[in-house]
């Protein structure tokens, strides 16, 4: 039978915002700021959805770029994934993404994975992105039991379970 991600009537979160940055969906209007914020940081990149990712590839194009952000957004608006941009906060830089997955372990009902580009990540935003996302996601979000693969989970352990 099939499982809703989220229940038919919770509300998605539009935003979240700090002092430091804006968390909205990614769409493919992003485009332009999110292939630059990649595409500055392609090594830095390298494993963030594990050890095994090719993404992101130094040869990713534009197009590449707009079609996964395409994806993206409609699975979005279908609820079956969220993605969201962390934008500065006058909207004029990307700084990274953030995605909430359905589970391909069994112990878990959300994945969550995030990423900021090398020149935010060099400022320190990476942790402050993690714990306030953590805390969102805790607060505003449905998920009782929620992975942050490669953070509070080593990918050996990860690839390890169920």
């Amino acid at each position: 039978m099939f499982k809703p991600f989220v229940p038919p009537d919770f509300q998605v979160p539009e935003k979240l915002e700090t002092d430091k940055f804006r968390l909205r969906m990614l769409k493919v209007a992003d485009v332009v700021k999110d292939y630059d914020a990649v595409m500055t940081s392609v090594d830095h990149l390298q494993g963030i959805f594990g050890p095994r990712s090719k993404w992101p590839s130094k040869d990713l194009t534009f197009e590449q770029d707009l079609i996964d952000l395409g994806w993206h957004q409609k699975e979005f608006q279908t609820r079956s994934s969220f993605a969201y941009t962390v934008m500065n906060l006058d909207e004029n830089q990307c700084l990274g993404c953030m995605y909430i997955f359905q589970p391909r372990k069994e112990d878990f009902d959300a994945e969550v994975y995030m990423w900021v580009r090398k020149s935010a990540f060099d400022e320190g935003l990476d942790p402050v992105l993690y714990k306030s996302v953590r805390k969102w996601i805790s607060e505003k979000w449905p998920f009782k039991k929620v992975a942050y693969p490669g953070r509070e989970i080593s990918w050996d352990e990860w690839n390890k379970l169920k």
